[in-house]
């Protein structure tokens, strides 16, 4: 155990001992049961899955230096193709792993050099040039002959995956490296680590990136997720948003980008609580730095248009100063908002005082970040930063202090997994008084539907690992991109439809007559709990699985279960004398009495006399007819 506890003792001296005490939880639930039983001649697929921002990557490498412990020698590391995000984990690998020989991107003297006298650590971008630079390195040295290969796909969901999947043609360059470097070697250990696995949930087995394993990393304590920003049962009212959010104008964006010379109102408001935030922080020296998130749009110009107009609207603040009440009214505002969460926040005149220092002296500092400019040269550990950005902020990029986020991207109709990366404003090193989100009504529904998803697929994973899981989300909600999804294996079921089958069987009538014995008949209904309905559907069958698939029918209640565990409505109708393969079997009665309960699971259950006339067997039978929730579509992968 030389190197995990050399990487334990590390974490203890230069993070905590809390952080350190969490990855060795980690450890300690995963070693035994997938690493310790690695035959070294296979190649499996497991899912290290986290919330946003919740420390990953450390726990990552803690399994990475206990892997190490158990006999592996080669590992990768691949982030995203961000050369930020590369130097920033090459950086905490030199660090944390120094019974490893560490390599960059550029360090192939280095690796052939340690001639496997250390494990080994690579660690890579996920770009086509630099994976096939060292595909050819590892094939040339013969490191991998004999040996396994650990690699640990650093935000797995994203550019690993095969977007020509639905194309005629190889895979996608990325994805083809990627298979070609695993088959280097007669086994592989692939960990993915991410905080959005919808693509991978919908992977064909034969993929190599579906999880055979997952195991759900627990955020520490101080950690500021989906519950605490947008909680599980939030709404749009005014009265239910809670104090760290701040709804702007649907419309601030074309505002930001038309009207040179005003700064919409929502976009004042992030400045002033940004500036008290960081002046309150610079008083109490209790942090290093103070930043602040702007996410506009994908659109790079946006960017630049809306960078300069915070360094104007900075330059007036300045001139505010000295001769505007205004400016100091708006900054006594932000202060009273943000005393509602941080009740001891520094006295205002001594926070306004420091504002002035920080206009005056120019110490606030303003970055882009994205594909064109990547704030390289920022250090956000340090100072009072503004960082406006797209794509670029989305996954993986850690930005600490961040206090304030203002946010207006907008999409017709949203993945759930690239949204929700977008939420850099969760992880550790935030105070929680101060934290604001700035954005419109429309976008905090969304993610507030998108935390409760996000809660959903945890609890199923808990409570049942991976089989029979259903993704579940409104129906203006894709759970991932298209391109990355066998769309001819992809299942829905969609909620508002009635599901029944043509070819019932006779086969549980015993079982079901005695779960149905007390409910009501005729012209009646019954509210009941989903688990109910759930042990209801369980029996009933059809002559074949594709007439009435009953498992994903179950799964589809397991995963609504979890996230919306409401009840639901129970019809029962007994004595039917209906001919086989008729329809949907619903009388309009029954048919108006389900759809008065859009937002509930309801299951109608029919007692037909199964008469050999009317073309039944000429025994009783249950025929069940179901309907999920209207604004609920269900997404698995049907093998």
């Amino acid at each position: 155990m030389q190197h995990f506890r050399k990487y334990i003792r590390l974490t203890k001296e230069l993070a905590s001992e809390q952080i350190a005490d969490g990855i060795s939880r980690t450890v300690s639930d995963i070693v035994p049961n997938h690493i310790s039983t690695f035959d070294f001649q296979n190649h499996h697929s497991a899912l290290l899955l986290g919330d946003v921002q919740s420390g990953k990557t450390a726990h990552m490498m803690g399994i990475l230096t206990a892997a190490a412990d158990s006999g592996f020698e080669v590992f990768i590391v691949i982030t995203t193709d961000s050369t930020y995000l590369q130097k920033q984990t090459l950086e905490r690998a030199l660090r944390f792993l120094d019974t490893f020989c560490v390599c960059g991107e550029q360090d192939d003297i280095r690796f052939f050099a340690n001639e496997m006298r250390k494990p080994v650590v690579i660690i890579l971008k996920k770009n086509v040039r630099v994976l096939e630079t060292w595909k050819n390195h590892l094939a040339s040295s013969r490191f991998l002959h004999g040996r396994p290969v650990f690699i640990a796909d650093d935000e797995g969901d994203a550019a690993s995956l095969n977007t020509k999947i639905n194309k005629n043609s190889p895979p996608s360059a990325i994805n083809r490296k990627i298979s070609e470097i695993k088959r280097l070697s007669n086994s592989s250990f692939y960990l993915q680590t991410t905080a959005t696995p919808q693509s991978l949930f919908l992977q064909e087995e034969e993929s190599g990136h579906r999880p055979e394993s997952v195991y759900y990393l627990k955020p520490g304590i101080g950690y500021l997720g989906g519950d605490f920003f947008y909680g599980t049962n939030t709404t749009t009212s005014e009265r239910q948003i809670p104090d760290v959010i701040k709804i702007t104008d649907e419309e601030e964006l074309s505002d930001l980008r038309e009207d040179e010379v005003h700064i919409p109102e929502g976009m004042q408001k992030a400045i002033t609580s940004f500036l008290i935030s960081a002046a309150h922080i610079h008083i109490t020296s209790s942090r290093s730095s103070c930043n602040f998130l702007i996410h506009p749009s994908v659109k790079i110009s946006d960017h630049e248009i809306i960078a300069e107009r915070i360094g104007g609207a900075l330059n007036n603040l300045l001139q505010s100063v000295r001769d505007d009440d205004q400016f100091k009214h708006d900054l006594k505002e932000a202060w009273e908002d943000l005393r509602r969460t941080k009740s001891d926040i520094s006295d205002f005149e001594r926070c306004y005082e420091l504002i002035s220092e920080l206009l005056e002296n120019e110490e606030i500092t303003i970055s882009i970040m994205n594909s064109k400019a990547t704030a390289d040269a920022v250090n956000f550990d340090i100072g009072t930063n503004i960082v406006v950005g797209g794509n670029s902020l989305g996954r993986g990029v850690t930005f600490p202090n961040l206090q304030t986020t203002y946010y207006c991207r907008k999409s017709g109709r949203p993945n759930a997994d690239t949204f929700w990366q977008h939420c850099r404003a969760f992880g550790y090193n935030r105070d929680p008084g101060l934290a604001r989100i700035f954005l419109p009504a429309s976008l905090f529904k969304l993610f507030s539907e998108l935390s409760q998803a996000n809660n959903a697929i945890i609890e199923y994973i808990k409570q049942n690992g991976l089989d029979g899981l259903h993704l579940v989300y409104p129906k203006n909600i894709r759970p991932t991109r298209k391109n990355v999804v066998n769309k001819e294996k992809l299942g829905t079921i969609s909620g508002g439809v009635n599901y029944f089958p043509s070819f019932p069987t006779d086969g549980n009538t015993r079982e079901l007559d005695s779960i149905l014995q007390d409910y009501p008949s005729e012209n009646e209904y019954k509210i009941v709990d989903i688990g109910i309905i759930k042990n209801i559907v369980k029996y009933c069958k059809a002559e074949s699985p594709n007439d009435w698939p009953n498992e994903t029918y179950l799964g589809c209640i397991e995963s609504l279960q979890n996230k919306d565990p409401s009840k639901s409505i129970l019809i029962v109708r007994r004595n039917r004398r209906i001919t086989k393969n008729t329809g949907t079997l619903l009388s309009p009665n029954d048919r108006e009495l389900g759809d008065q309960f859009p937002k509930k699971v309801v299951l109608t259950m029919y007692r037909v006399d199964g008469h050999k006339s009317r073309g039944w067997d000429g025994n009783p039978l249950w025929i069940p007819n179901i309907k999920f929730p209207k604004d609920k579509f269900f997404y698995n992968l049907e093998e």
